[in-house]
């Protein structure tokens, strides 16, 4: 394979693991309600968060992060390696003066949004590609770093007038990684892979004051994650190793990060190493309409409580940040059919209704108008439910056929969890109707006989429900 067609692969790869790896890299980035002042945003970024040493020799925080794992690489294959970090680019906010000066402020109001001080993240790469041969030994070691670097950016008003200005500065970092393999002893050929991202940024706190952590953010490489592929070759799963690979898994250090198999399932050759922790082949929900960047976000919730947000907070957010003004433009703008997909979705299901050849939204499904992954077949069709009437419809139970109107001695299972079951143990009950799920199960709705609150419970549809092999039908039902 020519260079340019294994770096055309390499690339393909990674843009697919790129998915999730956006999603580490800007996780927790601004969190709801999106705004500045709100409390949860004054403490930001809480991942991969790579410290100058001289810093985090006093703090709890890290200047490094080291990941080991198990591959076995074919002969001649090559790894590729790209280091993604954010860089905090500091904002200040200006007011233009009647003579031209500009007089920094805390806040700028416009008509659509309200501008104020606040640390944005700007994308930074490192790409390494290194023979595997070469890493035997003392390894390789990429040292980097990125200038300083001030700019910016005229603020109009709906006029057109110049009110104020944006500056933006990002103070110098620096940093290295280090690759380095040692093959292992053992029937196959297996080498323990080692990558070290490092900050090695001089940068110390200002003589005669203790510097806080908002002083070390400039300079310190944020939400740290690195992507790894080979060009001919496997990883070994850090969580699913095969039986004679354990004893070596178990001896990798993973220090501030975690490596997992990404990329397309069914695939080894590529993996993803995290500040925090996946499960191998992790994948972005396909009915999630956008990025929302809140940590452990849920988006349905998140979508309509930013729905909700007052007029005054969307300007406050819109002048947040771009990215949270996106997310207020996307609640905004989402239509009900595709906030419908974010409410119960079963993960089960896909896997019985998905074509057998599907593996991922790429290949089992199709964006509908609003960029939103759909499967080819639906995981239930509505029509079948013509099939079926729970007022009529029977089901047999120790050689006795039972329906609505029948009597059975209630026994619950070992499946349930509830205590309340307990009390149930030996009731005897009256079937109200029998009711098939989309996965074919059969449930009997139940009332409880003796129960004061039957009636209600009839009129409001609101029974208890068995299945079959916990109930006992009685000999006087007819």
């Amino acid at each position: 394979m020519t260079v340019t067609a294994f770096a055309a692969q390499t690339e393909a790869r990674f843009a697919l693991a790129r998915q999730v790896a956006d999603a580490v890299l800007f996780e927790g980035y601004v969190l709801y309600p999106y705004r500045a002042s709100a409390a949860k945003n004054r403490l930001r970024w809480q991942f991969g968060v790579l410290v100058p040493p001289e810093w985090g020799a006093d703090c709890e925080e890290h200047d490094f992060q080291h990941t080991e794992c198990l591959m076995e690489p074919k002969a001649g294959a090559t790894l590729s390696v790209e280091l993604r970090f954010l860089r905090a680019r500091r904002r200040t906010v200006q007011r233009i003066r009647p003579d031209g000066g500009f007089d920094t402020v805390p806040e700028l109001r416009l008509d659509d949004r309200v501008l104020v001080p606040w640390d944005e993240g700007a994308e930074e790469r490192v790409e390494v590609v290194a023979a595997v041969d070469e890493l035997l030994g003392d390894g390789v070691t990429v040292p980097f770093t990125r200038p300083a670097l001030e700019e910016d950016e005229p603020v109009l008003d709906a006029a057109g007038r110049p009110v104020g200005r944006l500056v933006r500065r990002c103070e110098e970092i620096s940093g290295a990684v280090r690759l380095s393999a040692r093959e292992l002893d053992g029937p196959y050929r297996t080498l323990r892979l080692t990558t070290v991202v490092e900050n090695t940024s001089t940068w110390t706190p200002p003589q005669g004051r203790s510097a806080d952590r908002d002083a070390a953010l400039p300079h310190s490489l944020v939400a740290t994650h690195l992507l790894m592929a080979l060009s001919a070759g496997s990883f070994l799963s850090m969580t699913d190793p095969p039986e004679w690979a354990k004893g070596a898994i178990a001896t990798c250090r993973n220090l501030h990060t975690w490596p997992v198999l990404a990329g397309e399932p069914g695939r080894a050759d590529l993996v993803l190493s995290s500040p925090i922790i996946l499960e191998d082949h992790p994948a972005i929900a396909p009915e999630s309409p956008g990025a929302l960047y809140d940590a452990t976000e849920i988006d349905e919730i998140l979508a309509l409580r930013t729905a909700a947000l007052t007029d005054e907070e969307k300007r406050e957010a819109r002048g947040t940040d771009e990215r949270a003004a996106a997310v207020i433009d996307l609640a905004d703008s989402m239509p009900a059919e595709v906030l419908e997909r974010l409410h119960g979705a079963v993960r089960s299901l896909r896997e019985v209704t998905a074509p057998p050849s599907a593996a991922g939204p790429a290949a089992g499904g199709f964006p509908d108008e609003y960029g939103v992954q759909r499967p080819d077949t639906p995981w239930w069709d509505p029509a079948s439910e013509a099939g079926f009437d729970p007022q009529h419809d029977r089901v047999v139970v120790d050689g006795r056929s039972l329906g609505a109107g029948s009597r059975v001695l209630l026994r619950p299972g070992l499946r349930r969890t509830d205590a309340q079951d307990l009390f149930l143990q030996g009731r005897s009950a009256k079937v109200e109707a029998v009711l098939h799920d989309v996965d074919g199960g059969v449930h009997l709705a139940v009332t409880v006989e003796g129960d004061p609150g039957a009636d209600i419970r009839r009129e409001q549809g609101r029974f208890l429900y068995f299945q079959p092999d916990e109930v006992t039908p009685l000999e006087d039902d007819a």
